[in-house]
Order: C-alpha cells, then structure tokens, then sequence
C-alpha cells in the first residue's frame, strides 16, 4: 500500500482549552463579541501600578477575565498582557509573581501556540530560570523539615509549582527553538524529584512535573538520553505504573483520577524512553507490550463520551443559575483566582478524565506505529546524482514482461503489538462517533469551550491510533483476516458513521471536523486494503471521497482518498462504481497536452491505483476498461507521468522518485500487457 510519510511537526499534546479560530482575525471583532471590554484597560493599568495590593490583583483579574472567553482573551493580548505579567514575575512581592505566574499559565492552557509563541519571544525563561533552583531549595527543606514552613505557606509554594511546571511544558511545545532553550535549564532531575517525593507532595504538584516531563521527553533526543543515563529514574517510573495503592480520603474520587493520570504520564514517559539501556530496572520490560497495552486499553474504554457531553450540558446549566461568589472586578475583597464553586469543580473534574483518556490515545498511537523510518539518504553503492531517466524510459513497443511490479510498497510489523491491537478497534469506534458538544456551532462558540476541546481532541486521538493499527494490520494481511469480511464491515460502517456524523459543512472554528475527515480517510484506506473486494462501495461515500480528493490542497489526503477509492472500486458486481471511480482517477492523469494538477504524488498513486484494478482481465467491472477506451488514456498520459517523474528531486525525495521510478516502468508494461489482450 502506499502511503504518504513525513517528518512530524511540533505538536500540541493539550490543544488549545479555549480556541478563538470561530471570530474573525483582528481586535475589532474581538471587542465587538467581548462583554467585558470596559473591564481591559483598568486592568492593564493596574498592572502598572505602585501598589502592590492592586498589582497583585490585576493578575487575579487577568485569570478570571480570560475564563472560557477568547474574546477578552485577545483583547488582552493585545493590550501586551503578556509582557506586563511577564515583568510581574520579577515583581519586588512575592504575591505578585505568585499570581503572575497563575495567569501566565491560563493564558497558556486556554490560548495555545501564539501566546506560548509570544511569552517565548518576550523572554519569559528568564525569569522563569531563576524560580528553578529556589523551588528545589524549598521543596528539599519542606521534605526534610515539614514543620519548617505553616501548612499555608507550602500549598502556596506547590501551587506556583505547578504554574511553573505548567508553563514550561507548554512552551516546550511551542517551538524547536524554545524547546532547545530549554532544554539548557537542565529539568530531569527537577522534574524527577516531584515524581520521587510523590508520596510526600500533593497529587496536583506531581502530576504537573510529569506532564512536563512527559513533553521533554517526546523525541527529545537531550532528555531522553538524561532519563535513560539514571537507572533509578526508570525504576521510579515502573513503581508508579505498577502502584496498585488506591486513593483514600474525603476527595478520594478526585484523586484516583489524579493518580490514574500521573500512570498514564509515567506510562508516557517509559514509551518516549525505551529502549533503556542495562542496568535499568525496566531495561528487559517490552514496554508496548507489557506497560502500554494492558495499562491504557482500559483507560480509554472507560468513559462514555454521550454520558460525559450530557454531564457538561447539565452542570453548565446549573452554573448559569448560581449566584456570582464575588463582584469580579471589584478591589473590595481581592479576588481569588482559585475560588471555584462546586459545580465549577466537578466540570473541571470531568475535563480532566476526558484528557486522560485523550494522553491514553496519544500514547497508544505511539505503540501502535509500526511504519518503517523513511530512507534519508542515498544508500552504499547507490547513486548520489540525478539519473538520466530517459535511459530508463522503456518504450511502449517494446515486448511484453512476465514479471511485471505492481505497487508493493513492503512495510515492517512489530510482532510485540499486533497481536493486541483488536482489542482495542472496539473502543475506538465507539470514541471516534460525535456527541453533542463534541463541535462548537458554526462560526460561534461552544456552551463550554474546554468540555469541547477535549472532546474533539479525543475524536482525533482515537482516529490516529486506529490509523496506525490499521496500516500495521494490512501491512500483516492474513488469509484469515481476510476472510473475516463482515468484521471488515462492522469497522467500516463504523467510520463511515462517524465522518457521516461529522458532515462536509465546516465552519469557522470547527476546524477539527476538517482535521478527523483527514486522518479518517486514511483509516478507510487501511481498512479497505484488508478487506479489498469484499467492501460494496456507496454511491454516497465514493462522492464524498472524490469531493475530499478535489478539493484538498494536502498531497497526502488526496493519495488517502485515491487509495481508498481503489479498494472500493475492486469490488466486483459494483460496475456502476467502479466506472465513477476509474474516471476520477483517469482525469488524475496527465494528458498529451497537459500536466496532471493533482501534484506528483497523487499522481502516481492513481497510476497504482488503475494498474491494480485492472490487473485481473476476467473481472465483471473489467467491461468499464475496454469500453472506456482505458488503454488509449493511458497511452496519452505516458509522456506526462515520464516528466513528472523525471522532475523529482531524487536528493530531496528519494523515497518518492524510486517509486515514481517503478510506476512509470510499471504503466508501460500494463499498457503492453492489455494491448496484448487483444480485446
């Protein structure tokens, strides 16, 4: 099968809690959509001001000002409230960076990649440096003398902990750049002393440390090795995945969540590690197959996303129809950033379950990646210089070939995970279906943005991880898997059910709805390829499929598309359909007078795609070749598909010309092969 593989980009492992894609760019739709644009600029002004009393209390303002409301957020920003509570972290009070650092960290979480971008950019480590060591000082003497400090006084040192750790995971994120300063400051063996002091600490702390450290360590080749070099870090990982201690206590519900949290993180961290190398405890522990898969399956079968968007509407409600605890933006008795009520609480309490469940997917799609690392180099005795590839042009006269290649792009398989991966499919689908707040309205905002966020993102989550076991199934396609066409069935019509539920209107801010379709398609690829020719394609689906391969500008989700296409047109009573798609694909092709404008990709895998539906002369849907004139399309395109194979880079796509390289000899001989036929 082939497939289309790239470098992974910087990716968000918390996508934005509060996104603001649904109003228009600019400030002016922000203030005209914000109800609290009055309260901005008192705001920034007493960021400013002399008293620290009032300094410490626009920091608060800040917090509860951006709550669920992107509008006021950008507002902010753009008013440089991120420059002025970055000054505050230097602020002579330490009350006032306390709070600093507390609304740094929800603008954080809430705004995503610019502000990290932006706090980046205005020099927020460095500040941020020096509070390192002097948490470690107090953590070590609060560890070794726990009378030392009130009670008070240490919740407020764990709280602005967390905040630091918080906002340094997600600059981590943010870019290479900022990763690589980080990376300086030397965080393992801070962020390991929380997670090794996690009995004596409060579960909020440690769990921050580790999603941190969980980050650092996501193909971070510095921390991974720093990790590895310590064999008690790994041992500390594996005693907190194999802890079977249960929470206890009044808020014992709160905490097992907690604590199952910090398992999925450890379990996160030994995946983003391993190998580990002797003498570590965990240096003969198949992670995947031994930590992941018997630790995360459960996880993310555990929690109903129809129960979960019900439970969001109900406490939602019942919110809007509590009083306010205080006046928010009154100086009259300062405000607290973390007053929440009840119901507040238990809405918090649930989003946190559900980004469990989304680190469970996240990790299980690392386990079940089995692709093989792209080729990054010329090979010992290949050639290092573009070939003349009109020497290797064989003409369309020439004799017919026996051995003629097909597409056969090999895969590896990892055979510590295969034989696990089902389980999991069930599940899976169940998460991939849409709920009720799973999207915000077109254009609008969601009834509670972070419930949303997290519910998409878990749509996501699950949609990639069945991409991946899907791909590693058809890569080990058995005869038996084969034969078990109504499973086939059941998993497409599961897929199929979802994206119908997701539908083709997407509207400003629902750009996750465009996100699933894309890596949707890619499992229907990997699922038409395991049950090739037992799938009856649906007039509906192949429309959609041909409007997604249309209209996308990605090369890699129009080859999805065509290589989905191509399952379904191999079925062999579908005549009907195999004629729409064979004609989508044959306008793929170039002409004798024009180029293909597809790109190079798709098109070769639509040549791929033709060859291997029409390999089989005595199939029903074969009438559509002859009486179509196929071969006579095929012929115009020869001298196209020879340019745009000749135009790859072999230096910067080497992967791509020797396949581009293959298709090409391989159209050639089809052509003489059906020739040949004679019908």
């Amino acid at each position: 099968m082939g497939k289309s593989q790239k470098k992974r980009s910087m990716r968000r492992h918390n996508p934005m809690r509060v996104p603001d894609s649904h109003l228009p760019k600019g400030l002016e739709s922000a203030a005209s959509s914000s109800p609290k644009n009055e309260a901005v600029l008192p705001i920034i002004q007493k960021l400013e001001s002399p008293d620290a009393a009032e300094r410490k209390w626009a920091c608060v303002a800040v917090s509860n000002l951006i709550q669920n409301d992107p509008s006021t957020r950008r507002l902010l920003q753009g008013k440089n409230v991120v420059g002025a509570l970055i000054m505050r972290l230097s602020d002579s009070e330490e009350e006032v960076w306390i709070e600093a650092a507390g609304a740094l960290r929800n603008l954080c979480i809430d705004g995503g990649y610019d502000i990290c971008a932006e706090m980046y950019n205005k020099n927020i480590l460095a500040p941020l440096t020096t509070f390192v060591p002097k948490i470690s000082s107090a953590l070590s003497q609060f560890l070794e003398s726990p009378k030392t400090a009130p009670e008070n006084a240490q919740q407020v040192v764990y709280e602005f902990t967390e905040n630091v750790n918080t906002i340094l995971w997600c600059l981590s994120e943010t870019s290479n750049k900022a990763l690589n300063a980080i990376n300086q400051i030397n965080l393992v063996p801070f962020l390991m002393s929380f997670l090794a002091a996690r009995a004596k600490l409060p579960i909020v702390a440690v769990t921050a440390a580790a999603q941190c450290l969980y980050v650092l360590t996501d193909d971070n080749l510095p921390a991974i090795d720093e990790v590895r070099s310590n064999a008690a870090y790994s041992t500390c990982l594996l005693e907190i995945v194999r802890d079977e201690d249960a929470a206890r206590g009044k808020d014992q519900e709160v905490i097992g969540d907690r604590l199952t949290m910090l398992k999925v993180l450890a379990t996160g961290i030994l995946s983003n590690v391993s190998p580990l190398p002797p003498p570590s405890a965990a240096s003969g522990v198949d992670v995947s197959k031994e930590i992941v898969l018997p630790l995360l399956q459960p996880v993310v079968a555990s929690v109903s996303l129809i129960e979960s968007s019900a439970l969001a509407e109900n406490l939602v409600a019942k919110l809007a129809l509590e009083p306010p605890q205080m006046e928010p933006f009154s100086l009259k008795g300062t405000p607290k950033s973390d007053h929440r009520s009840d119901t507040e609480i238990e809405l918090e309490r649930l989003e946190n379950k559900l980004r469990t469940v989304q680190l469970a997917l996240e990790i299980l799609t690392g386990a079940c990646a089995t692709l093989p690392d792209p080729i990054s180099g010329p090979q010992e005795g290949e050639l290092d210089a573009e070939e003349d590839d009109e020497d290797n042009d064989v003409d369309v006269g020439e004799d017919v070939t026996d051995d003629m290649a097909l597409d056969d792009v090999s895969m590896t398989n990892s055979a510590t995970t295969t034989s696990h991966l089902p389980a999991l499919v069930e599940p899976l689908i169940t998460l991939i279906q849409p709920v009720k707040l799973s999207f915000p309205p077109a254009a609008g905002q969601s009834l509670h943005p972070p419930t949303t966020s997290v519910l998409s993102a878990i749509h996501v989550s699950a949609f990639e991880c069945l991409n991946n076991i899907f791909l590693s199934l058809s890569a080990s396609r058995t005869a038996e898997l084969a034969a078990a066409s109504a499973s086939g069935k059941q998993v497409w019509d599961g897929v199929g059910a979802a994206l119908g539920s997701v539908g083709t209107d997407i509207a400003r801010g629902q750009e996750r709805k465009q996100e699933m379709w894309e890596i949707g398609v890619g499992v229907l690829w990997g699922v038409g390829n395991i049950w090739k020719g037992s799938l009856v394609p649906n007039e509906e689906q192949v429309q959609l499929l041909i409007q997604l391969c249309n209209s996308s500008s990605d090369p890699g989700v129009r080859v999805k598309c065509i290589g989905t296409l191509e399952c379904l047109a191999q079925h062999p009573q579908s005549i009907d359909a195999n004629r729409v798609i064979a004609m989508h694909l044959l306008s793929i092709l170039p002409t004798s007078t024009a180029p293909s404008t597809y790109g190079t990709e798709p098109l070769i895998q639509a040549l791929s795609a033709l060859i291997d539906i029409y390999s089989d002369e005595n199939l029903p849907y074969d009438i559509n070749f002859r009486q179509g004139n196929f071969v006579q399309h095929l012929v115009d395109s020869v001298d196209g598909v020879r340019k745009a194979v000749r135009a790859i880079d072999r230096r910067k796509e080497r992967d791509l010309k020797l396949r581009g390289e293959e298709m090409r000899d391989n159209l050639v001989a089809f052509i003489k092969y059906r020739k040949a036929l004679r019908f």
